[in-house]
């Protein structure tokens, strides 16, 4: 009978049924740092913010000395050569020399032809390079260094968007097993009725028509109940899966997290991650067009070789040699080519600033827009408990009619079915208000995604 879920017994039942007793006041938060550490997509922002840290640290390295071993082997025939006709010069002479000397001491001698192209020769040397100035690098490491700060506001921005859907996905499914518990709190209501109709039956008060119209109600009480636990499982391996969890795990609810705000958190937007990165990549564009104007500044590096020069596996202090030198490189016309790169790299910095405005402007209507909606959402649920409490009484006098037998059945049936729509109503706007709460905090990103609640 009702007088079995008075209106402190029906409050109960909507904010713990289904709730674990033990549960602490921090549950949510511990399983939205539960997602921090186990969710795939945030596990490959943090994949991307860590190449942006290593390309920063290769940037790092090109300003260091690099050393390397250098080698050839020529094996060559044919080609060019040089031709120098020595006998031709000296013969004449040796040969007047035999004459006077009446010998033959001074042997005549052959033209000599040198190939160019080197043959069995070998290079082998070990190079070690220092940059002493070149701009390039100077600014690619600053631009890595700003692209680490705009990787990291977008893993903050996942990071947000990750507990807002936490939130709804949590309160989804405390809505869903609320919905299972007023159905089940139904059932029991007609499962009263029937054994009412059953006994006014058995006492000629009534006919089997109220008791046909009451079991009727009860199989289409079971088809919501399979309907609601239907939602339940599905909402609950939604949000396992936001986690990263098995899709059939158990879900703690906290009764706690269902009271009203006191108030809405912060009034802006400073805080949004979206505006660090269009800051950043602002930066990057800057920088970009500082590095274009910088080509006129010569890029100037050293370096020394120690080495080995010969033929076949001669080494010796013949062959060893060392070499060190100064490279200078200093563009100083190139056709306007830099001139238009810097007009280019201006064009994008003004466009990313654009860009930066015209999203600040959307996130304050995204700021307006969930405020309003959380009002109307908060205006929605003191509606819905309004609702109740009449449904309530409207509910407990028909039953007292009807037990006196002034009632139709089909009319008790009707408070009946007004009580179980308020119920869901007040569920449902309960949830919207937690839900509509979560969106004004991921537009004015004011939950602390750095705090470690596990501590």
């Amino acid at each position: 009978m009702y007088t079995s879920i008075t209106k402190g017994a029906l409050l109960i039942i909507l904010l713990t049924a289904g709730f674990s007793s033990s549960a602490q006041s921090s549950v949510l938060d511990q399983y939205i740092q539960s997602a921090f550490s186990n969710n795939k997509g945030l596990k490959d922002q943090n994949f991307q913010l860590t190449k942006s840290m290593l390309a920063l640290q290769e940037a790092k390295s090109l300003f260091g000395p690099n050393v390397s071993v250098l080698g050839s082997y020529t094996k060559s025939a044919g080609g060019r050569t040089i031709d120098f006709p020595i006998g031709d010069i000296m013969n004449p002479v040796y040969n007047s020399l035999n004459q006077l000397t009446n010998s033959h001491d001074f042997k005549n001698i052959d033209n000599v032809s040198v190939q160019l192209n080197p043959d069995n020769f070998y290079d082998a040397k070990v190079r070690a390079s220092l940059p002493l100035i070149n701009a390039e690098i100077y600014y690619n490491q600053k631009i890595r260094r700003e692209q680490i700060t705009q990787q990291q506001a977008a893993l903050n921005v996942y990071k947000r968007e990750l507990v807002r859907d936490i939130k709804s996905a949590y309160y989804q499914y405390y809505q869903a097993a609320q919905a299972v518990a007023i159905y089940n709190n139904a059932l029991s209501l007609i499962n009263e009725n029937i054994r009412i109709n059953e006994s006014m039956v058995r006492n000629g008060i009534r006919n089997n028509t109220a008791l046909y119209r009451a079991q009727t109600e009860k199989q289409k009480t079971d088809a919501d109940i399979n309907k609601a636990i239907n939602a339940r499982q599905n909402s609950k391996a939604y949000f396992n899966f936001l986690l990263n969890r098995a899709l059939d795990e158990n879900i703690t609810l906290d009764s706690t997290l269902l009271q009203v705000p006191a108030q809405l958190p912060g009034k802006d937007i400073n805080g949004r991650e979206e505006l660090a990165q269009y800051k950043s990549a602002a930066n990057v564009y800057r920088l970009n067009e500082q590095l274009q104007r910088s080509y006129l500044v010569p890029k100037l590096s050293t370096f020394i070789d120690l080495g080995s020069q010969g033929t076949g596996a001669r080494f010796d202090k013949d062959t060893r040699y060392y070499l060190f030198g100064v490279n200078l490189e200093w563009n100083l016309f190139a056709s306007h080519k830099y001139k238009y790169k810097i007009k280019q790299a201006a064009n994008e910095v003004a466009t990313i600033t654009n860009a930066a405005d015209q999203t600040t402007d959307q996130l304050r209507l995204q700021l307006y827009e969930a405020v309003n909606n959380y009002q109307t959402a908060l205006l929605n649920f003191k509606t819905a408990q309004s609702q109740l409490s009449f449904a309530e009484r409207y509910y407990r006098d028909q039953m007292k009619v009807y037990k006196e037998g002034q009632l139709l059945y089909i009319e008790l049936l009707d408070a009946q079915n007004q009580l179980t729509q308020a119920q869901l109503q007040t569920t449902v706007t309960q949830a919207a208000v937690q839900t509509a709460y979560a969106s004004v905090e991921r537009a004015q990103a004011s939950y602390d995604i750095n705090n470690n609640y596990n501590n």
